[in-house]
């Protein structure tokens, strides 16, 4: 969320960043609204002071036995009571308003993102490992005549509908693995600390890192309150919500493997077959929170350690940098990663990192003390390391082998029994 004082005192820069990413002015409008919020606060802390003087000489009057004074002090009294709920309901009211509108409005890129409009915007920066040259034509996943009888589309789609799947032997067992590895990389090398979380979250979570109020239809709520988490930032983050950390105690580094719930709404027709898009999935994320000085250090550092998960797995990739058009709404700068999926003869995302600043810390009230200071917002910073199904799609098509056979990379070995393949007829060997 903004700074509302940072808009009263430089308008036209928070005008410039909502223009970077494509949208109207808007300062005009929440000036208005919390000039008029700030005016209906004075008028009721004027009549509160108008009250209380009244309230001071009810007293006198009754002492000296002037019962006309006496009443009329006293009505004087009642009216400024009810005046003073009254303005501080409207005042309450406009400040929600003014909130609100707070909410709906996205971070500011900073300077070094790039403009444009869309994903044709953003800029690659850097590529590891060479595509593999097939010597036939490679297959998308599902097509994969070793990996078909571990992946169920017809089950799923009886017990549940579309975009979901039923993984069964040699499938689910890689993608357990997957999910193993990545954790152990994490907390073994990188130094995250595991940590596990609820996948039901009361609303003000999801107030927190920015999934309401814009984004409801994205995610899926309960019939008592509680929503599902569209990603374990949600948790992670929320775990420093009201708090105020020393300075000494950060950055604090987590990571967590859970489910996944989004509702895929804006993306009706688009990515059908397969599962790279699924209404439930698992993620392993990594979530730092730190200090205003330290963030973009962090975020370049959580870069490379979800790099290291797909270099370790040997699947080639680019990361970029999204443009204005393309950055999620609580990111101030976000790095994509995508990797090779022969099967589509193309990259595709399977990690996003971003650093927020402290976007999402306004919305949780999350600051800590320096030595010797006031308390300061902290920054928070989010990403994939990495999407376990779109991993496990990308060491399946990379993996294929001509006779419907997948070799598996030999990281993976160890979380697999010393298993090194799946055969074409969906064993484990």
């Amino acid at each position: 969320m903004h700074d509302i004082r940072a808009i009263r005192e430089n308008p036209d820069q928070f005008d410039a960043a909502l223009a970077r990413r494509g949208l109207s002015p808007m300062s005009s409008q929440v000036l208005a609204l919390d000039e008029a919020r700030r005016a209906l606060i004075h008028a009721a802390e004027t009549a509160q002071a108008a009250q209380n003087a009244a309230s001071k000489l009810v007293g006198a009057a009754k002492a000296k036995g002037d019962d006309a004074e006496f009443e009329r002090l006293r009505a004087l009294v009642a009216d400024k009571k009810s005046e003073v709920a009254r303005m501080n309901a409207e005042a309450d009211a406009k400040d929600a308003e003014l909130r609100d509108v707070l909410l709906r409005i996205p971070n500011s890129p900073l300077p070094e993102v790039p403009q444009g409009a869309d994903e044709a915007g953003n800029v690659e920066i850097r590529r590891w490992g060479t595509p593999r040259t097939f010597d036939f034509q490679p297959k998308e996943h599902f097509e994969i005549k070793g990996v078909q009888p571990g992946m169920d589309f017809a089950t799923a789609a009886k017990l549940s509908g579309a975009r979901f799947v039923v993984l069964r032997g040699a499938v689910i067992r890689v993608h357990r693995a997957l999910a193993q590895f990545m954790l152990d990389t994490h907390v073994n090398e990188h130094g995250l600390t595991e940590t596990w979380t609820p996948v039901l979250v009361k609303e003000e979570a999801m107030y927190g890192t920015n999934q309401l109020p814009k984004f409801a239809e994205d995610s899926y709520q309960t019939t008592n309150g509680w929503w599902l988490v569209p990603t374990s930032e949600v948790t992670l983050t929320n775990t420093v919500a009201g708090d105020i950390l020393d300075e000494a105690a950060l950055p604090i580094r987590m990571t967590a493997h859970t489910q996944c719930f989004r509702s895929e709404a804006g993306s009706a027709g688009k990515d059908t077959t397969g599962m790279l898009r699924q209404h439930q999935f698992e993620k392993v994320e990594m979530v730092s929170i730190t200090t205003p000085d330290s963030s973009l250090a962090e975020h370049e550092r959580m870069t490379r350690c979800a790099e290291a998960i797909l270099e370790k797995l040997g699947l080639p990739y680019r990361t970029i940098v999204l443009c204005t058009g393309d950055m999620g709404f609580g990111a101030t700068k976000t790095n994509d990663l995508e990797v090779w999926l022969p099967g589509q003869n193309t990259y595709r995302e399977i990690s996003s990192v971003s650093v927020c600043g402290d976007f999402q810390a306004r919305r949780m009230n999350a600051r800590y003390r320096p030595a010797g200071g006031k308390p300061e917002f902290v920054h928070t910073l989010n990403g994939s390391g990495l999407a376990v199904g779109r991993c496990l799609i990308a060491v399946l098509e990379n993996g294929q082998q001509a006779d419907g056979s997948v070799d598996l990379p030999a990281v993976l070995h160890p979380y697999l029994g010393g298993k090194t393949r799946i055969t074409a007829d969906g064993r484990l060997e």
